[in-house]
């Protein structure tokens, strides 16, 4: 069965939703933990948080929103956003993430990625593959690097990666359905390898279509903010 992920993404130390990554297209829903909370007494066990001041930054902003929510909470929390150096990863590990989430790096200083997955291990590291137009984004989606999404990952799984969050960035805040297709050439490339799926979810119908793609995991937000997804509705449908 598909892992359920619910993300937040903090600007100003609020929850907030962005629309194809444009950070003048942003819906603010209100504070993080009291969503992170939420999530949790549904029966919710995983949370994807994306630090998206960090993300514009260059450097972790919102250091203290994560260690809110992973001291007032059980949670699993993967981090990301404005992790570009050795103290920014330090600061997100320190502050209660368990696992940490990194794309632009592993374009711009491969060396320093693989340095992280051998220190922390390829259970701690998710790499992040934003995709636009087939190639992989960075630096809070403002730019479009060379890189290919498949010979990138290639790169990257032949030296221990085993978890990817891939975010198709057309389809993300849009509630205009997930990049199927895009996702089930990942795995029929990597089946081996734990694909979150991000972008584009609107309903749980999408969640169900990903699952019978056979896409590993989901990370959805705005169609919990939007009411477009029913949280208990949906982990019922996952048990």
């Amino acid at each position: 069965m598909i892992e359920l992920i619910p993300a937040i993404d903090i600007i100003n130390g609020q929850c907030v939703r962005l629309t194809k990554g444009d950070y003048d297209q942003k819906t603010v829903y209100g504070n993080p933990l009291d969503m992170a909370q939420e999530f949790e007494r549904i029966g919710y066990q995983r949370l994807h948080v994306v630090d998206l001041d960090g993300a514009k930054s260059k450097h972790i902003v919102n250091s203290e929103v994560l260690n809110h929510i992973t001291k007032e909470t059980k949670l699993t929390v993967d981090f990301g956003g404005g992790i570009k150096t050795d103290e920014d990863i330090e600061i997100a590990f320190n502050h209660g993430a368990s696992m940490v989430t990194i794309g632009s790096i592993a374009v711009t200083e491969p060396d320093r990625f693989l340095g992280w997955l051998e220190k922390y291990g390829a259970e701690r590291i998710i790499l992040g593959a934003d995709v636009r137009t087939g190639r992989i984004s960075i630096n809070g989606w403002k730019e479009d690097s060379s890189e290919d999404l498949l010979p990138f990952l290639k790169k990257y799984i032949d030296a221990g990666v085993k978890n990817v969050l891939c975010t198709e960035i057309s389809k993300d805040g849009t509630l205009a359905g997930p990049a199927i297709d895009l996702y089930k050439q990942v795995m029929d490339a990597y089946p081996e390898l734990h694909l979150i799926a991000s972008g584009g979810v609107s309903s749980i119908d999408d969640i169900k279509a990903l699952d019978a793609a056979g896409i590993p995991a989901v990370v959805f937000g705005k169609a919990i903010y939007e009411g477009k997804i029913d949280l208990r509705e949906l982990i019922n449908f996952k048990s």
